[in-house]
């Protein structure tokens, strides 16, 4: 092509696709459990997809000018691309029809796994709480166009009147986030396959070009991290080489390349020389790149309002950096930073979150508006917004002042910490004082904390929210059921229980519920992976704890049972991790004054009587930077936030932590740091691949590889975990190891539950045994 179309003033690079009542969510599991069609499903969808271009259009994006993305995605946008492409494991051969393609019970059998076939690997999306599944590449790997759907869904819009801009992944990040298959020799990297990936990107580019797509959007947010496994300069030289080989394409859309989530710093320059037509700068997580070279030809896309956090912002502050933007090149656009997928969809939703915080917010929807609001001021000047501007200026400076926002007792409490709050005793002291306390045979077996929540166990908690159920009578459904889950845990066998957390409708909003600087939404979802949608709490102010959070029902399950019952908490990175926090001070400090609370109420667990206590930290990598420089800071103040939690317990008090949906091997030494007494980790999507990260980081406490994949309903068989106790079992000496699933049990049904953890306990009884039998007289 030789003249690009004009890109639209303002734009954004994606839309929360479950719908703001979770249509999407509850279509996929019906049709999951087989009570709606493939077909009733896919009218599901476009019946969403409608919605959201309506109401994009609604909110001030064009109906005719490429500004509405098409991102929609029934599971993962990682998973599209490679069902596009046709990157499907050799296991799932079978699933690819003879025309090529995948249907879509095939596409959700790689995500959810079939039988004795392992689903694909799921990780973290970058520093977000959005989880990928992770292609599996190798030199076997065919590659072709087996799925036209992106072209079918830009159709879709065209024929109702809009003309949408199709978004699939890019090659280069595609590619990096993928690992080798198993097939693949040692050495072999996915980039490798680079040449033979660009030819099907070119296809799919000349079927949208004859669609009549002006616009497309590859996402490459690799190129932003540095935490990517594979040499820099290649990665780079992979990203000049693939856009100069689809820019020169004869027949495509203007090309439109989105890097959220960070600066592309060295990439910058690579990637403005080749003949793409439109670069995506996140310029909230990102620096203004002023003397990065070849951008005056370029549509310089601004992305200059956070998609990654729902607070209003400084708008006028926006507007100064899309202008700053405006010095380096004649077409600025402005955008959000990244897909609006992390916020939820609409503060005007919302009807109980107060007379002030409202003001201070933007969701999904007003973020739309704030788009629309400087596109016009970046063309029209500052005097045609200057009510908005200084609307949201006032909005900021009331935030700022609100009673709550700072709370001296608070701060005073965290000044004065010394490093002796931050530290426990020694480790081989501690084992010897637990081994003595607890009794635990080789290799003890427990969950993660969650049992399955039933209907019934919602229902009740919704009735109990509404007033039908009076609180004494909650209490005594919650007891009932907690009974249950601890008469079945002893009838399996495990050595260590937990309650089941009946009365918790979320790791991280249960807390919330009842610290002082937090705020709970109604419908403030978003999604987590999949049909799994998470409302995240708002951290608005600083944080306290009134009173004992989880006591009574520990105290109350402990008393229904000879073993040991563990506390469950969860931990200060994952509470900051897995909500809304605020962007008025630096996350440390906010962190500590989590940690103060759970020291609290660690404390009160301790004094109860409770000798096992669980910290949970899934999110632990999930907030490590993008950027090296950065790694320092963070680990110090997440490792230390941790210990602060942990450190008041004495010696014979059994601290857990569990870490899930990470390469933990970035962070292996500060889990080491954290010095918990056992820490759980996932497992089994990888293989057991931690274990080796593991043994050569010389990890010593007790450590619990995960062996049954929770967000998979397949039920892994006695031989399965068995072999994966001896994988572990071969690189981790048997005095540390634990045996545990993967995570919470929360999402799953009892039956696939009580078959899996049943043959947990089988396989580890008989690798007790045979150990026991191969020991020295």
């Amino acid at each position: 092509m030789t003249t690009s179309p004009v890109f639209p003033s303002g734009t954004i690079l994606g839309y929360p696709r479950i719908g703001p009542r979770r249509q999407l969510k509850k279509a996929v599991e019906s049709f999951w459990a087989g009570t709606i069609s493939a077909a009733e499903l896919e009218d599901t969808a476009a019946a969403l997809r409608q919605a959201t271009r309506n109401r994009l259009v609604a909110l001030g994006l064009g109906a005719d000018d490429s500004s509405i993305p098409g991102s929609f995605s029934f599971y993962d946008q990682v998973l599209d691309a490679l069902c596009t492409v046709g990157a499907v494991p050799a296991r799932y051969a079978s699933l690819v029809g003879a025309d090529g393609c995948i249907d879509l019970a095939g596409y959700f059998t790689l995500a959810r796994g079939e039988g004795e076939n392992l689903p694909l690997e799921m990780t973290k999306w970058f520093d977000s709480n959005y989880h990928y599944l992770v292609p599996e590449i190798g030199p076997e790997t065919v590659f072709s166009l087996s799925s036209d759907r992106i072209v079918r869904e830009f159709a879709e819009a065209k024929a109702a009147g809009y003309l949408t801009r199709p978004v699939i992944v890019g090659p280069v990040t595609f590619l990096l986030l993928s690992k080798a298959s198993d097939e693949a020799p040692a050495g072999f990297s996915p980039l490798d396959r680079l040449d033979d990936l660009l030819p099907v990107y070119a296809a799919l580019l000349q079927r949208l070009a004859e669609a009549g797509a002006e616009w497309v959007q590859l996402d490459e947010p690799a190129l932003v991290s540095e935490s990517i496994d594979a040499p820099r300069a290649e990665a780079v030289a992979a990203l000049g080489w693939a856009y100069d080989t689809l820019g020169r394409l004869a027949t495509r859309p203007a090309i439109f390349v989105a890097a959220p989530y960070g600066s592309l710093d060295d990439a910058l320059p690579v990637l403005a020389g080749t003949p793409v037509d439109a670069i995506g700068l996140d310029l909230v997580r990102g620096a203004l790149p002023l003397d990065a070279p070849g951008l005056a030809g370029k549509t310089l896309v601004a992305g200059v309002i956070d998609g990654h956090n729902i607070w209003r912002g400084d708008l006028a502050g926006a507007l100064d950096k899309a202008e700053r933007l405006a010095e380096l090149s004649p077409r600025v656009t402005v955008s959000t930073s990244t897909s609006l997928l992390h916020v939820p969809h609409d503060v005007n939703d919302e009807s109980a979150l107060g007379d002030e915080l409202p003001g201070w917010l933007a969701f999904a929807d007003q973020k739309v508006g704030q788009v629309a609001t400087l596109a016009r001021g970046l063309s029209e000047g500052r005097a045609a917004i200057a009510a908005e501007l200084a609307a949201a200026s006032v909005a900021l400076e009331a935030r700022r002042n609100a009673p709550g926002v700072r709370d001296g007792a608070v701060r005073a409490r965290a000044a004065a910490l010394t490093a002796d709050d931050f530290s426990r005793g020694d480790y081989q002291a501690r084992l010897v004082a637990q081994d003595a306390a607890l009794g635990l045979p080789l290799l003890p077996t427990t969950t993660i904390g969650s049992f399955p929540q039933t209907g019934d166990i919602r229902r009740a908690r919704a009735r109990h929210l509404t007033g039908a159920l009076s609180a004494g009578d909650y209490r005594d459904l919650m007891e009932a059921e907690i009974a249950r889950v601890v008469a079945l845990q002893e009838e399996i066998g495990l050595d260590v229980l937990v309650h089941g957390e009946p009365e918790r409708n979320d790791m991280v909003q249960y807390f919330a519920e009842q610290l002082d600087g937090f705020q709970v939404t109604e419908n403030g979802w978003v999604q987590s992976y999949g049909s799994r949608c998470t409302r995240p709490s708002i951290l608005w102010g600083d944080v306290s704890r009134p009173r004992p959070i989880t006591v009574d029902w520990s105290t109350y399950t402990q008393g229904l049972t000879a073993k040991p019952v563990k506390g469950m908490l969860t931990g200060p990175v994952t509470i900051l991790a897995w909500s809304f926090v605020r962007d008025d001070q630096p996350l440390g400090d906010t962190a500590r004054q989590v940690a103060l609370a759970l020291r609290d109420e660690i404390a009160d667990l301790e004094a109860a009587g409770i000798g096992l206590v669980q910290v949970d930290e899934p999110a632990l990598r999930e907030l490590l930077p993008l950027k090296k420089k950065d790694h320092a800071d963070y680990l110090d103040w997440s490792v230390g936030s941790f210990r602060l939690a942990t450190a008041g317990v004495a010696d014979a008090t059994q601290i857990h932590t569990h870490l899930c949906y990470s390469e933990f091997g970035v962070v292996i030494d500060a889990i080491r740091n954290l010095d918990a007494d056992v820490t759980s980790i996932e497992a089994v999507r990888s293989r057991m691949e931690v274990v080796a990260d593991i043994e050569a980081g010389g990890f010593d406490h007790g450590i619990g590889p995960g062996v049954y994949d929770i967000h998979s309903p397949r039920v892994p068989s006695v031989a399965e975990i068995t072999e994966l106790l001896d994988r572990a079992l071969e690189s981790i000496p048997e005095r540390q190891v634990w045996v545990n699933p993967d995570c919470g049990l929360k999402t799953r049904g009892y039956a696939e539950t009580v078959e899996s953890l049943h043959n947990m306990v089988t396989a580890t009884r008989a690798v007790r045994a045979r150990i026991g039998a191969n020991a020295p007289a």
